[in-house]
């Protein structure tokens, strides 16, 4: 007995020391942004963190996805792009022909594993034209990428060889929102569900194996575009929601079906729903662009009209572009679009603190960026700086550990460099991109 528990023990501490989880899709496995390894660093080297490898890539906000081995990430390549056109123009669209690009690169190495990228001709027509926003999702042997004007693609993960594709914009006769195509897409089960827009084709559900359509639904006004914001699925108010967030209204659906549970109208500014909406406990919380914020009461059953608790209430809450918050404990953390860092209370909406964070600096300017992710006690911030920065989110603050320039940056927002791409976490190092380069750093404890 003695020596098949001694033998368990064994087992369980090697899983434990050895463990290495993938960064598949955005946020992460889970979709929480939550970096479940362990065997990290506490503070950074002197000079920084080693950086493993480098790899050209093209220009894109899109992160990167890594699975069994393998690392994703999506460019755009154009001869006819500026640098002016490229950085410049908050609410100006910037046409521009060239070719959205899929990598698959060793996640050892950094080189290529497929022998060509996945690549196809594409115009832009957008605002702050850099590249593709939606990071890759690998799922059961397949990545799926959606382009910055809509082109969504099934590859194989391991030849990248086409499996399905789509135009979204010419099969459901629409255009792209103003600032491209950037909602993630989400698998559930046999699903991949996506904004598409269009008359009754907001959101649509396709077969992720045959790109054929399983469901679509709602209508989007045109003038406003898709939206942003990436579809999620709760377990709360009484049973399996899809909540789906539009500039005319907060949702939730079957997601089995399509079908309507609930509306809530929601008025965005210039079309700028983004966040995922975050569940506290019975609480549902989305905010945006323009001091936007909405609290609902979910109802036992998924069909009943939730409570609004408050709405667009003022110097309250957190109104998100950027940074996806992250709830803790009853408190949300995030990137306000003043740029001003805010720990609110829920239900309350109360502003605890404000601050700078990890961006740094003594006023904000707006929009100020730095990507969060929990890991242990502590948060691991990418900042529009371009450094990786280790620090702790209580209700009394943020309290800065330690920080290292990792990237330089390469894109611009308000007059200022920045570098806004979310990157992903897993085998003990951070994949980061810029647009000229994808990096990998290692962040394991010697």
């Amino acid at each position: 007995m003695l020596v098949r528990t001694t033998t368990l023990a064994l087992v369980l501490l090697t899983a434990a020391v050895g463990r290495a989880d993938d960064w598949p899709n955005w946020m992460g496995p889970k979709h929480d942004n939550v970096w479940r390894e362990t065997g990290l660093i506490e503070k950074f080297p002197e000079g920084g963190p080693k950086v493993l490898w480098r790899t050209p890539v093209g220009g894109g906000y899109a992160g990167p996805a890594v699975s069994k081995g393998k690392v994703y990430v999506t460019d755009y390549v154009s001869k006819d792009l500026t640098e002016e056109q490229r950085v410049g123009g908050n609410f100006e669209r910037k046409g521009s022909t060239g070719t959205e690009r899929v990598h698959c690169l060793d996640e050892a190495t950094g080189k290529p594993v497929w022998k060509s990228p996945y690549e196809y001709p594409v115009k832009y027509a957008i605002s702050y034209p850099a590249g593709p926003r939606c990071t890759p999702t690998v799922h059961d042997g397949k990545v799926y990428t959606l382009g910055a004007e809509g082109h969504l693609a099934c590859l194989d993960a391991e030849t990248g060889a086409k499996v399905w594709a789509k135009e979204l914009k010419d099969e459901y006769k629409t255009k792209s929102a103003l600032w491209g195509y950037a909602s993630h897409p989400f698998i559930d089960g046999q699903k991949l569900i996506t904004l598409a827009g269009g008359d009754g084709s907001h959101v649509v559900a396709f077969d992720k194996n045959t790109g054929k359509e399983i469901w679509r639904s709602q209508s989007q006004p045109e003038q406003d575009g898709q939206g942003y914001a990436p579809v999620t699925i709760i377990d709360a108010g009484g049973g399996r929601q899809l909540i789906v967030a539009g500039p005319k209204a907060l949702r939730s659906l079957d997601p089995e079906t399509g079908k309507r549970n609930w509306s809530r109208p929601y008025d965005a500014t210039n079309g700028a729903t983004i966040m995922t909406p975050v569940v506290s406990g019975e609480y549902l919380y989305f905010g945006g662009y323009n001091h936007k914020n909405l609290l609902l009461k979910l109802k036992k059953n998924p069909a009943d009209e939730p409570e609004v608790v408050w709405q667009d209430k003022k110097n309250a809450g957190v109104s998100p572009v950027n940074v996806q918050p992250f709830l803790q404990d009853g408190v949300l953390y995030g990137y306000d679009d003043s740029g001003d860092m805010y720990g609110v209370e829920l239900p309350s909406g109360k502003r605890l603190w404000k601050g700078m964070g990890p961006v740094g600096g003594e006023q904000a300017k707006g929009s100020e960026t730095a990507f969060i992710v929990k890991t242990g006690d502590r948060f691991v911030f990418f900042a529009e700086t371009g450094h990786l920065v280790f620090g702790k989110l209580t209700p009394q603050g943020y309290e800065e550990i330690d920080r290292a320039k990792v990237i330089e940056q390469t894109g611009g927002a308000f007059g200022r460099k920045v570098v806004w791409s979310m990157p992903a976490f897993a085998n003990k190092h951070a994949y980061i991109r810029n647009d000229k380069e994808i990096i990998c750093v290692d962040l394991a404890k010697p």
